[in-house]
């Protein structure tokens, strides 16, 4: 997890095309300027950058299965719910499972766990609109890349 950069998912552990589901890996920093200010003492992981890096898993779910054919922005969170306070240094799993992918929408439901336990949760509306240009998709294919997303028809067995 790079928060400065906004760079929330570390690594993509699965992805099934068939299951329209999505794993992944985001580490919370020991250290981080955004726990001096949140909390001094008490350094406590934003919920709006949970909520966030929910948000970028399924945004890579739905790029993964679509074969990056629009750029999912996210439009609304419905029933979010931060059942947790996290630390730094916490390991989190994150998933996600596309609920409904078209008409320039897509819909996801996320959650993310430490360990067993459901930190936080909510289901993700996304607009999905064509890329700006050729230097973004070719940058945004470079993160793919780092992250391990599978750039080919992703299906765990």
């Amino acid at each position: 997890m790079q928060l400065e950069y906004f760079r929330l998912i570390d690594r993509i552990v699965a992805i099934d095309a068939a299951a329209r589901t999505i794993k992944a890996e985001a580490n919370v920093p020991t250290h981080s300027t955004i726990f001096e200010g949140h909390f001094p003492g008490m350094p406590l992981m934003p919920g709006v950058l949970l909520m966030e890096t929910m948000a970028q898993a399924s945004g890579w779910l739905i790029l993964g299965l679509t074969k990056f054919a629009g750029m999912p922005l996210l439009a609304t969170f419905k029933e979010a719910k931060l059942r947790s306070f996290i630390t730094p240094g916490t390991a989190l799993i994150v998933e996600a499972t596309l609920k409904h992918e078209g008409s320039g929408f897509a819909v996801t439901q996320a959650e993310i766990k430490r360990g067993e336990r459901v930190v936080c949760n909510a289901e993700i509306t996304f607009r999905v609109i064509p890329f700006p240009n050729d230097e973004f998709l070719t940058k945004l294919k470079e993160v793919a890349v780092s992250i391990a997303l599978p750039m080919e028809t992703p299906v765990d067995g």
